[in-house]
């Protein structure tokens, strides 16, 4: 029997890129809980803004977060308000200086991610699976 490989592993470095981008020789437990910390922490406080990925980012002691979304709008909030509370939370988190970079999810209906989290909220609402499953 053929043995199974995982999709996302098999493309990377062909079709995809990694979502953590850094190198580390002695502190790389430390770094990837890090890392881990920070994509939960966006990923449930900006639920409602359709984040599609995080892409993270280090050098020396900057880490520079991309988040792909399909409403930057809300992420951004009124004069970047909502983005500087996220930052503040964020270093407080890590100890280390950190940017947002906020990218727009031109076409949110070919994401798989963006699509899973929609079907999922509309089955959360008792919405039949196959109007749901149509609809997206």
């Amino acid at each position: 029997m053929g043995q199974k490989t995982h999709p996302t592993g098999i493309r990377l470095g062909i079709i995809k890129t990694w979502n953590s981008k850094w190198f580390a020789r002695k502190n790389y437990k430390e770094l990837l809980h890090e890392d881990l910390m920070i994509q939960k922490h966006i990923k449930e406080n900006l639920f409602h803004a359709g984040i599609s990925k995080v892409e993270i980012e280090r050098t020396g002691q900057k880490i520079k977060a991309s988040i792909h979304t399909a409403r930057p709008g809300i992420i951004i909030g009124k004069k970047g308000a909502e983005v500087e509370k996220l930052k503040k939370t964020l270093e407080k988190l890590t100890g280390k200086e950190l940017s947002i970079d906020i990218k727009e999810v031109r076409k949110p209906e070919l994401d798989a991610q963006l699509v899973a989290e929609n079907i999922a909220l509309q089955l959360e609402k008792r919405i039949a699976f196959r109007r749901a499953m149509k609809k997206s």
